[in-house]
């Protein structure tokens, strides 16, 4: 059977895929194993990627509604537009996590020119530049000429004394970040020129959605409990974590939502981060 993926090539449907990333949500076996049967019934040639998707995340809600938002995850960061603001002060917010002093939006003077940098990081070691390539389109790959450019302006910036944290110091090391994917040219090249990535999918086992997973680190686009329009609201008032509406729930009320609505979105953020992802 094939199937439409969203880059427009046919592929032969693989049931095995579509289990692991079931599995990732949280459900448990009978549930997905429930949900495979009846996409296996529906299933025709030609059917596409994103209405196989959408199938899956209608009956994982149907399970419970924190199983569909970590299901939905990829999605939800592609609502961290539309052009990637909210998605590198999430970026930012998951050095943080990690143990980072961060700090956005910047304008640092090279030897030739000033640049824009989107996130600077500092750990006891090092002093780090992060340029942010958000994708609003699941297709989008960030092809070798990103970490080519970027290249250039981390050797413009480098060698430079910068005022951050309070001190001045050198910019030692540059990450790029994407939602997306990196094409194999941009990898070899950031690996040949000591560029760190970070993508959905990369490095293997500590990428952008393992590092999500592990801290729960969920975007408040996850809630399946939410409309767009009120995440929206949310993410202009710095609530970018479902932690942080966890932790200041009175900011649904400036939402203007009604209690029992609240009582659910609470109830699907408390169960999203009290989950433990399963190793596959």
């Amino acid at each position: 059977m094939k199937i439409l993926k969203h880059s427009g090539a046919l592929v032969e449907f693989d049931a095995r895929k579509l289990r692991n990333s079931l599995s990732k949500s949280g459900a448990d076996a009978a549930t997905i194993n429930r949900i495979l049967q009846q996409i296996e019934t529906q299933i025709y040639d030609g059917m596409s990627t994103k209405l196989i998707y959408k199938t899956a995340f209608s009956l994982l809600k149907k399970s419970a509604h924190a199983h569909a938002a970590r299901y939905n995850l990829r999605q939800a960061m592609e609502q961290l537009g539309p052009a990637g603001f909210f998605f590198e002060k999430f970026i930012a917010r998951l050095f943080l996590v990690e143990g980072y002093q961060t700090q956005t939006n910047l304008n640092l003077q090279g030897k030739c020119v000033t640049h824009e940098i989107d996130v600077v990081v500092k750990s006891k070691e090092a002093l780090s530049m992060i340029e942010c390539k958000f994708h609003a389109q699941r297709e989008s790959v960030t092809d070798v000429k990103v970490p080519m450019y970027i290249l250039s302006r981390f050797n413009d910036l480098k060698n430079q004394e910068h005022l951050l944290f309070d001190a001045l110091c050198p910019i030692d090391h540059c990450w790029i970040v994407t939602n997306n994917r990196f094409s194999l040219d941009a990898i070899r090249f950031a690996l040949c020129s000591g560029l760190n990535l970070l993508s959905w999918d990369y490095p293997e086992n500590n990428n952008l959605r393992d590092k999500i997973d592990a801290d729960h680190l969920y975007p408040i686009t996850c809630l399946t409990t939410l409309t767009l329009n009120e995440k929206n609201q949310l993410m202009g008032q710095n609530i970018l974590l479902v932690q942080e509406l966890i932790a200041q729930p009175a900011i649904l009320d400036d939402v203007h939502l009604s209690p029992n609505r609240i009582k659910n979105i609470l109830k699907e953020a408390g169960e999203l981060c009290r989950h433990k992802p399963k190793a596959l």
